[in-house]
């Protein structure tokens, strides 16, 4: 049972150093989540200045992808080895520098070491700027800090897409890079001098879970590597898909069997055991599969079914991502007065919800149309992530804090990865089988079918063809890419149910966690 909250007069005060510290951070995370998704609008720009084929441009997102997650989980170990002063502002420096040398990229493989570089010093600002918040902020002012951080998580994958398409389509793919100055620089001006000098503990080295560390980095790897290239590579028909699998099982089960024996893990996974923790990063899990999916999901739809191009597609995903900058400030307070696993599973509920308004997805089911479902998934995603954060980090002890950040981090980055190689392939599959469904209705032997392949023969003599045996062939063609057309809009629409079922999965497992142990007001 919770202890009553105490009178506004009597809550911590927390002062304006800390609180610019805090937001340094939370852009720092802002611009590492923003660059997850701001180059995926602009790949066909970028593929033909660095002439880089279109199976090949994929590496461009997925280099950034893998040094990003396997970084994630070092950075509790690494920040107080330099200081966390000196290394968060160590890695932004690099993160910036890297950004303005992709720019500069010449050819693919510039580009993909440039973009691992990138990732991998950008990863560094996520967990950090989490774990600001769990140490730095007393515990009724850490849903502020929470909120501010669901921003960077919720809103800047939202916006990325809209972002990217903007500067291409306006100014060249060069200013996806660039933007990140503007930011970096604001980001570094507040830490330099917000954040406490501590001295370097070189000696913690040599206490390092190197094992543990080896085996993460590999299997990790290996593991984004497989759900990036996976269905391109048509799966487990690859034999490099095939090696990476198990070189990912077996360096992934010998990480869990060293964190479990040693002295001095690097991520404690014990803390998945506690009831809250546990099932709050099972439900981060679904937050990135919906997250990623959907932001995945909407522009190949829009660009692939109804040709809009990247700046088109950032506007219809700006309706997502820009409410939320107005809806996630007022969710601390109502965390205050509302069970937050209520919330948790409101939003959750609006999320799913949103998902199933487009399982009717036509051939004049674009922007307008998702309009609404996206204002929905705003809302949805707002509610989310604020108490989530709090309730499944409720009681985690100061020292464990990197830990918790690392790990709750890493799961909504892997279970993106996850939702997204899942949709890809559960789309390619189920356009398939639509086809096939469909192709079998139609046959030279119903009359419906021979009525529309003359009205088109008919169509095509009158503009252009040649003879009636070539227009006959058109019609025949014509007909197929109705068929294959249709059967992606249902193959769509099968994708949006999936997902909003595993939204609804996460909203039972969010009702399963303990009140008592959410943070905020509820914990005081």
């Amino acid at each position: 049972m919770s202890t009553p909250r105490l009178p506004v007069d009597s809550e911590p005060q927390v002062d304006l150093k800390t609180w610019l510290a805090i937001c340094g951070a939370m852009i720092g995370a802002f611009i590492a989540v923003l660059n997850i998704q701001i180059t995926n609008a602009s790949l066909p720009n970028i593929q033909g200045a660095i002439g880089a084929g279109i199976d090949d441009g994929g590496w461009i997102s997925t280099a950034y992808l893998v040094a990003e997650i396997v970084v994630i989980p070092l950075t509790g170990f690494l920040s107080p080895v330099f200081s966390l002063r000196r290394y968060l502002l160590g890695n932004t420096i690099m993160f910036l520098v890297m950004s303005v040398a992709c720019a500069y990229a010449q050819n693919l493989g510039q580009m993909i070491v440039l973009r691992a570089l990138q990732g991998f010093f950008g990863g560094v600002l996520i967990p950090l700027a989490f774990s600001l918040t769990l140490t730095m902020l007393p515990r009724a002012k850490q849903p502020i800090g929470l909120a501010l951080f669901s921003v960077s998580a919720t809103f800047a994958p939202a916006i990325g897409p809209t972002i990217g398409g903007y500067l291409t389509e306006t100014y060249g793919w060069q200013y996806i890079f660039y933007v990140n100055l503007v930011p970096g620089a604001i980001m570094l001006a507040t830490l330099w001098p917000t954040l406490r000098p501590a001295p370097m503990q070189l000696g913690l080295l040599r206490q390092g879970d190197w094992f543990g560390i080896a085996t993460l980095a590999t299997g990790l790897a290996s593991l984004q590597t497989v759900l990036e290239e996976g269905n391109k590579d048509d799966w487990f028909g690859s034999a490099f898909i095939v090696r990476l699998s198990v070189i990912a099982a077996v360096s992934l089960a010998l990480f869990f069997w060293i964190e479990l024996t040693i002295r001095n893990p690097l991520l404690n996974l014990r803390l998945l055991l506690r009831r809250n923790f546990g099932l709050g990063s099972l439900a981060n899990v679904i937050v990135g599969m919906a997250l990623y999916g959907s932001v995945y999901l909407l522009p190949v739809y829009l660009s692939q079914m109804q040709g809009y191009n990247a700046e088109q597609v950032g506007m219809v995903l700006a309706w997502t991502g820009l409410p939320q900058l107005v809806l996630i400030p007022f969710v601390p307070t109502l965390m205050r007065h509302v069970d937050t696993r209520l919330l948790v599973a409101a939003g959750f509920g609006l999320f799913a919800i949103s998902c199933f308004m487009n399982l009717w997805i036509t051939a004049d089911y674009s922007g307008d149309q998702l309009l609404v479902p996206n204002l929905i998934r705003a809302v949805g995603q707002a509610l989310v992530m604020t108490p989530l954060s709090a309730l499944a980090t409720g009681g985690i002890e100061r020292e464990f804090a990197g830990s918790a950040s690392a790990m709750f981090n890493m799961m909504r980055n892997l279970g993106g990865s996850v939702g997204i190689a899942v949709l890809e392939t559960f789309v390619t599959k189920r356009e398939q089988f639509h086809s096939s469904i469909i192709t079998g209705d139609v046959s030279l032997l119903n009359e419906a079918t021979r009525q529309r392949i003359a009205s088109l023969q008919t169509y095509f003599m009158a503009n252009g063809a040649s003879d009636a045996a070539s227009a006959w062939h058109a019609a025949v063609v014509q007909i197929g890419r109705t068929i294959r057309a249709q059967s992606y809009f249902l193959a769509y629409s099968d994708a949006f149910y999936l997902m909003g079922a595993a939204l609804l999965l996460a909203l039972v497992t969010s009702l399963g966690m303990r009140k008592s142990s959410g943070g905020g007001a509820s914990a005081h």
